[in-house]
């Protein structure tokens, strides 16, 4: 018979905690993972009140991996952030068998690999929920975060620490040395499963709280409560598929990989399935889409993984995405429902957008009450019309769209929609750019729609994140003159102080925070998002990252797109492409944007960009050009690990280039690089400089 607690010396409470922690660790494996409870319900509630218990009284031995941990902690005043050593990257997404035979080509055309050879690819379920990282330091989980933008997340470690299936120390076969390494980033995706969900949600019914529309929106919401203990009452599940920061790895297939986590505990997807060609792959993809909804979990499609480790490392990343993996997603889920209205918005470009509002419909676990309709193009070739009854879909599963117009229920007093000549918010112009199925309101700045646009854009979380400046009170501010502009916006504290404090609704504190948060704008801003901030059409986040990658700081950037040379030096960077190029350059050329850059440049201090996980490498900040045949490997390949190098890669030299690397059979650029005395290195020299 156990002692009491109470009689229980010390050493004896540190033995025993560490038991419990080991036991309830494996029943919880057993249970969640593994679908096979190993005791009744009743005895695993012992072992957890005794645990309790101990800690209770010897509050100073409790362990980091306490099964305690998991019930949530006080509640924070708000979430810490998080950055992410490597980043976690989106997938580029697919949705046909072409599709799929093209990402395989181009793979193969990368690494210079024949057709004939194949190459093996991982096929996972794609998980729909909330992306995770999970922090280990010798076996131990540190940190937990949120994807968040990519490069910073949340940090939910108290969140994570709740859900079971989430070990708090890596398991290890001692027999096998199976020894963690010394710190990795897991990865893998939070979700809820459908039962847990139901469950859920008659829950919130019976007390009369918020009914959650799908089980990722549960998932979510749970997992990012500032109280952990709400957390902690909600059933949420993790699949763990991926690793970020790695030391040491020891591991040489992503499979491999995905075998070592279930030994250290952590639930992963049993349908992945290793594929050798790519009539697999599609044959896999076709097998989970007739499973999918006997599945006890919400997948929107597959992910395709290059297995080899070392392939995926030749492979690399683009700016948005991984070359070596992409996501195939599912054929949108379709519904019917009434077209009641046209609406047309006025983007923050000009752009007038025009939006279906409809009879609300569930569509995919989803309701939908909103449809883009794209252009007057997209209106005109589906000829959609006002109260037409209309096929809804969720394009990829999140962006609503019309597919088609039912017209044999067609109203017998229907007539053509016709699209506004004039902007509906200035009454200015609205015109179509040369060929572009756009059309743009003509007003600019002048427009309040664009001005109010711009300045909610350049206040929103991923671009300057200024807290206090929702839609609402932009939207205030605005009518009430204040702020048209974001240089209004810059000095409200210096022209509007006393209004602002004086306003109903407002106050000395809240007129302060906001003052506050300003003001910790223009002591520094990251040259990435800035360049978000700024609203450069079709620059998002990715694309002002990459640029901000290539150019470092606001004055490099700056001087570099009001050159004669600036669209040249984009489309050198790889992921811009020449529509985007010309958008960019195009906004430096009006000289109301640069007077404005130079009016914010001035009150805001714009950071250097520092990229994440970059070390020092001999080509850091180079010039590079490359010219003939190169042998261990392909030209793209090349000016991939180039740029990983912090090289920038042209394809002309110039006094300004650093080194030419000179393959086989090279050309006039090797006769240039020689007028001009540029350093000419060899494959072999430009592949060490690598490796440093």
């Amino acid at each position: 018979m156990k002692k009491s607690v109470l009689d229980l010396t010390e050493e004896e409470a540190i033995a025993e905690l560490a038991f419990l922690a080991k036991r309830i660790s494996e029943l919880d494996i057993a249970y969640h993972r593994d679908d096979a409870p190993l005791v009744s319900d009743a005895e695993y509630d012992k072992l957890k009140h005794r645990n309790e218990a101990i800690e209770e009284r010897f509050p100073t031995l409790i362990r980091q991996d306490s099964p305690s941990l998991r019930v949530g902690a006080q509640v924070a005043a708000e979430f810490q952030k998080i950055t992410h050593t490597v980043p976690m990257l989106s997938l580029s997404d697919i949705f046909s068998e072409e599709d799929v035979y093209a990402f395989v080509e181009k793979i193969h055309r990368f690494l210079g690999i024949p057709d004939s050879e194949d190459i093996e690819i991982v096929a996972e379920p794609k998980i729909d929920g909330l992306s995770f990282s999970a922090v280990y330091e010798n076996g131990k989980l540190m940190t937990g975060a949120t994807r968040g933008d990519g490069s910073i997340g949340e940090d939910i470690t108290a969140n994570l620490k709740t859900i079971r299936q989430i070990p708090l120390s890596l398991h290890q076969n001692e027999d096998l040395f199976d020894v963690p390494p010394q710190k990795i980033d897991i990865r893998g995706e939070v979700y809820m499963s459908k039962p847990d969900f139901f469950e859920l949600n008659q829950i919130q019914a019976e007390k009369n709280k918020k009914i959650f529309a799908n089980p990722r929106n549960a998932a979510a919401g749970s997992l990012r409560q500032l109280d952990a203990s709400v957390t902690a009452q909600r059933r949420l599940s993790v699949f763990a598929y991926a690793c970020g920061e790695v030391n040491p790895i020891t591991w040489k297939t992503h499979y491999e990989f995905l075998e070592q986590l279930k030994k250290w505990g952590f639930p992963v997807n049993p349908e992945i399935r290793v594929c050798h060609n790519t009539q697999e792959m599609i044959r896999f993809f076709n097998e989970l889409t007739e499973k999918r909804s006997s599945l006890p979990y919400d997948i929107d499609g597959v992910v395709y993984k290059v297995n080899d480790l070392s392939l995926q490392k030749r492979l690399g990343f683009i700016a948005r995405s991984p070359r070596w993996a992409i996501a195939h997603k599912f054929p949108a889920e379709q519904a019917v429902t009434r077209l009641n209205t046209i609406r047309i918005q006025v983007g923050r470009t000009g752009a007038l957008t025009p939006v279906a509002d409809l009879e609300p419909i569930n569509v995919g676990g989803v309701i939908v009450k909103h449809a883009t309709l794209h252009n007057a193009d997209e209106i005109s070739r589906k000829d959609i019309r006002e109260q037409d009854m209309v096929v809804v879909q969720r394009a990829g599963d999140v962006i609503p769209q019309i597919v088609r117009v039912l017209t044999d229920k067609r109203p017998i007093d229907s007539y053509a929609y016709e699209f506004p000549q004039v902007c509906p918010v200035c009454g200015s112009r609205a015109v179509r750019e040369g060929e572009d199925a756009v059309t743009f309101c003509t007003g600019g700045l002048y427009c309040p729609a664009q001005q109010i646009e711009a300045l909610k854009h350049f206040v929103s979380k991923d671009a300057l994140d200024i807290d206090g400046l929702g839609d609402r009170n932009i939207e205030l501010l605005f009518e009430k003159g204040w702020v048209k502009n974001t240089i209004d916006l810059l000095n409200l504290q210096k022209n509007h102080e006393l209004e602002l404090i004086g306003l109903t609704g407002w106050g000395l504190k809240s007129a302060n925070n906001l003052f506050d948060a300003i003001n910790k704008v223009k002591s520094g801003v990251s040259l990435d998002r800035f360049i978000y901030a700024i609203g450069i059409r079709e620059v998002g986040e990715a694309t002002a990252r990459l640029l901000a990658h290539n150019y470092i700081s606001w004055s490099n950037f700056q001087s570099a797109m009001c050159s004669d040379s600036a669209l040249e030096q984009l489309l050198h960077i790889e992921g811009i492409g020449p529509i985007m190029a010309q958008y960019i350059v195009d906004f430096f050329q009006e000289e109301h944007n640069c007077q404005l850059l130079n009016q914010l440049s001035r009150q805001i201090n714009i950071t250097d960009y520092v990229a994440p996980i970059k070390k020092e490498t001999p080509l850091s900040g180079k010039s590079i050009v490359f010219t003939g045949t190169l042998e261990t490997m392909t030209r793209a390949e090349a000016k991939a690990k180039a740029q990983s190098a912090g090289a920038k890669v042209v394809s002309a030299v110039s006094a300004k280039t650093d080194y030419v690397v000179v393959g086989v059979n090279a050309g006039s650029k090797q006769t240039e690089a020689e007028k001009l005395n540029i350093k000419q290195i060899s494959e072999k020299e430009f592949n060490q400089m690598l490796d440093v």
